[in-house]
């Protein structure tokens, strides 16, 4: 296994990057009841944005460097893959992923395991850098250098990891928001 880039950042990453959550909300159609599960959640951010909009947050990473930071009073954080995920079939109402699909190493298979895990009824919500633009293909090429394996989908590709559901797309300021109500 390489460098550990998620565990490097880890101490830093909450106070510089940001979350729009206000967006986030409305794509999962928050508050709902029941439980959330934020893929690649790292820190807890965003969980910890929506925490109270929702019966329960579980965060699964695979960077326990990341998952060291995340805050333990309010939401349970387990290390696992996004390829398989430790949770029963249905278990979540709500299942988001910020910011970390392009570092998944099998989007299908995520896509998949994403769909298992999310209720009959429930709401999954993949917010994404928006790749169409200068400034995301500019990330993405830093992304490269650094040797973080990053493969950015358009909107597009990413509809097509999820051929079941009620698809939705919303994009804002250089940020994509797929919807899948299942």
């Amino acid at each position: 296994m390489g460098f550990d880039h998620f565990s490097f950042i880890a101490p830093l990453y909450a106070r510089v990057t940001y979350s729009k959550t206000d967006a986030m909300r409305e794509a999962a159609s928050l508050p709902a009841s029941g439980r959330l599960l934020d893929i690649g959640g790292g820190t807890g951010r965003v969980a910890s944005a929506i925490r109270d909009l929702v019966d329960e947050v579980v965060i699964a990473d695979v960077s326990f460097g990341m998952l060291s930071h995340a805050p333990r009073s309010d939401v349970r954080a387990v290390c696992g893959a996004s390829e398989s995920l430790p949770f029963a079939d249905a278990s979540f109402e709500r299942v988001i992923m910020v910011d970390a699909l392009h570092h998944v190493l099998d989007h299908a298979f995520s896509a998949g395991e994403m769909m298992r895990v999310l209720k009959p009824g429930g709401v999954l919500v993949i917010e994404e850098p928006d790749i169409r633009t200068f400034g995301v293909k500019l990330i993405a090429i830093a992304e490269k250098l650094l040797l973080m394996r990053s493969h950015f989908l358009a909107p597009d590709a990413i509809l097509k990891l999820f051929p079941e559901g009620e698809k939705n797309v919303k994009s804002a300021d250089g940020t994509v928001w797929v919807i899948v109500k299942k």
